[in-house]
């Protein structure tokens, strides 16, 4: 059992829990909590940790399965909640490709730039696998979609939703150019000769582009898109938070392919 915050695991899972470098360096993370846990498929899992007062009732859970055991306080140390449930493992990122995402016939993508919450982040990805969304694609500046408080606020479509970082901002440019030549249309979220988003049709090929919380999309990326789209707004609301306007617009794609289907 390992009863010390100085023992060399406890250090590393520390910094599983705190570090993106050293996730994406590892390509590992941090799986807290029984229903992530149950919720990963087990060919995934790397190591698993037990807090001591938990083992009796995890015994189903871990039945046939290798596990170290910690100390209570010591297990608290490596857990990113105030309340852990006793269970702790890490994992290996799963590898997703842009061919993938672009296998469908109109394939309905969400493009995220520099997008910076991890609440935010969160919400997107279970919003985007609930609306149908093919994959997001992460700009190098965004939140590490590991973060923990990312990974407990998908509630688990982390493990569903495809997506993948592009390794440099001129990545960004290069995608853009090859979803042009994909004949698949780009809209983004920016009030520069903005259409209200209910008036494009997204039944065919569609990527949606949502900026920075504070900054929105930068100007050179707007200039690259096909379209730009606003939410129109009633009352004095300038603008809305990231994750409900994704979700806007993923929706809307989603409900008119589903009434095209019909």
């Amino acid at each position: 059992m390992i009863t010390s915050t100085s023992n060399a695991k406890v250090k590393w899972l520390q910094s599983l829990q705190k570090k993106s470098k050293v996730r994406r360096e590892e390509k590992l993370f941090i799986i807290e909590g029984t229903r992530f846990f149950q919720d990963t498929d087990p060919e995934r899992i790397q190591e698993i940790y037990v807090a001591e007062s938990a083992q009796e009732g995890l015994e189903a859970l871990l039945e046939h399965r290798k596990y170290q055991v910690m100390s209570d306080a010591v297990f608290a140390s490596v857990c990113d909640t105030k309340t852990p449930q006793g269970i702790l493992a890490v994992g290996r990122q799963p590898e997703n490709s842009l061919s993938e995402m672009l296998a469908g016939e109109h394939p309905l993508l969400l493009i995220l730039e520099d997008l910076q919450d991890p609440g935010n982040l969160g919400t997107i990805v279970r919003t985007a696998e609930g609306a149908g969304v093919d994959g997001i694609i992460l700009t190098p500046n965004c939140v590490d979609i590991y973060n923990p408080k990312v990974v407990r606020s998908t509630m688990g479509a982390i493990y569903r939703m495809p997506f993948l970082y592009l390794e440099g901002e001129e990545e960004l440019d290069k995608l853009l150019a090859e979803l042009r030549q994909k004949h698949i249309q780009t809209y983004a979220a920016a009030l520069t000769e903005a259409k209200d988003y209910d008036q494009y049709p997204y039944t065919e090929g569609t990527a949606f582009l949502i900026g920075n919380e504070g900054n929105g999309l930068k100007e050179k990326t707007i200039s690259q898109c096909d379209h730009c789209v606003k939410i129109p707004m009633c009352g004095q609301v300038e603008s809305l938070n990231a994750a409900v306007a994704a979700a806007i617009l993923m929706y809307e794609g989603s409900r008119q392919r589903r009434f095209q289907g019909n």
